[in-house]
């Protein structure tokens, strides 16, 4: 088990990395980690998180309140505490904006095609979240009903949740999330999208439990009785549910440029 200066360590280290890939913008972000069963370390609000010292950080209790710390709680503690609360098997969680990722939240597109099978063996689908306002419980409420199931998480008009057994599963994530972002944005350039069929779907979904490190519950759109990789029990809205089809678009349904 690492020590609390370990963690410290790694929460500067993974913060400084986050702002240099450009995933974090000026204060933007945080990162959290799970201490214990009653206490979560976690970056400081209105600092930059590439800028941080071990010093900065502060240690809430799993009702928010400051235990130890100068400076001030982020205002989005209570996301975390959400997550981790839900979810009992997750140490960490890194919140960013990535440029592409946080994209296609904007345009409130949810990255839940099976284009990539690394992605599908690691994430499984990226639902986009409602969006809800930050530090609120109308983000809480926005993110309750996908944190059971997902490991990554688009936030409409917000920007992209990752959690995971600790500091460095979270982080790789929200790499993951935004490497396939930029593919799948490529794929729509091109004019062309080819998702797995559910015959390999099934074969990678089978296969995750092989895999080191990888622990997704994700479910993905695997159902061959109607042929087209959209799972029939999928209670999703249809603006957020996967279709199987090469379909990129906008709340409207509007084409996107170059469609």
């Amino acid at each position: 088990m690492a020590t609390e200066h370990q963690l410290r360590r790694e929460i500067v280290r993974l913060g400084k990395m986050l702002h240099e890939r450009g995933f974090i913008a000026a204060c933007d972000g945080n990162l959290s980690v799970r201490l214990d069963e009653n206490r979560i370390l976690a970056t400081p609000t209105a600092m930059s998180k590439g800028a941080m010292r071990t010093s900065d950080l502060v240690i809430v209790d799993m009702d928010a309140r400051k235990r130890k710390g100068r400076r001030a709680v982020t205002s989005e503690i209570g996301m975390h505490l959400l997550i981790y609360n839900m979810r009992p098997d997750v140490g960490a969680i890194v919140h960013a904006h990535p440029t592409t990722a946080t994209g296609f939240a904007a345009a409130g597109i949810a990255l839940n095609q099976p284009l990539v099978c690394e992605v599908v063996i690691g994430l499984g689908q990226i639902p986009l979240a409602p969006y809800g306002t930050p530090g609120t419980r109308e983000l809480g409420g926005a993110l309750a009903g996908l944190v059971p199931q997902y490991d990554a998480i688009l936030m409409a008009n917000h920007g992209v949740v990752t959690y995971g057994v600790d500091l460095q599963s979270a982080y790789m994530k929200m790499e993951t999330v935004e490497h396939f972002a930029r593919i799948t944005l490529t794929t729509h350039l091109l004019g062309q999208q080819q998702p797995l069929d559910c015959r390999e779907l099934e074969k990678l979904v089978a296969t995750r439990s092989t895999y080191s490190g990888v622990n997704s519950a994700a479910p993905m759109p695997v159902d061959s009785s109607n042929g087209n990789g959209a799972s029939s029990t999928d209670s999703r809205p249809s603006s957020t549910r996967p279709t199987g089809r090469p379909i990129l678009r906008q709340r409207e349904n509007a084409p996107l440029r170059g469609s």
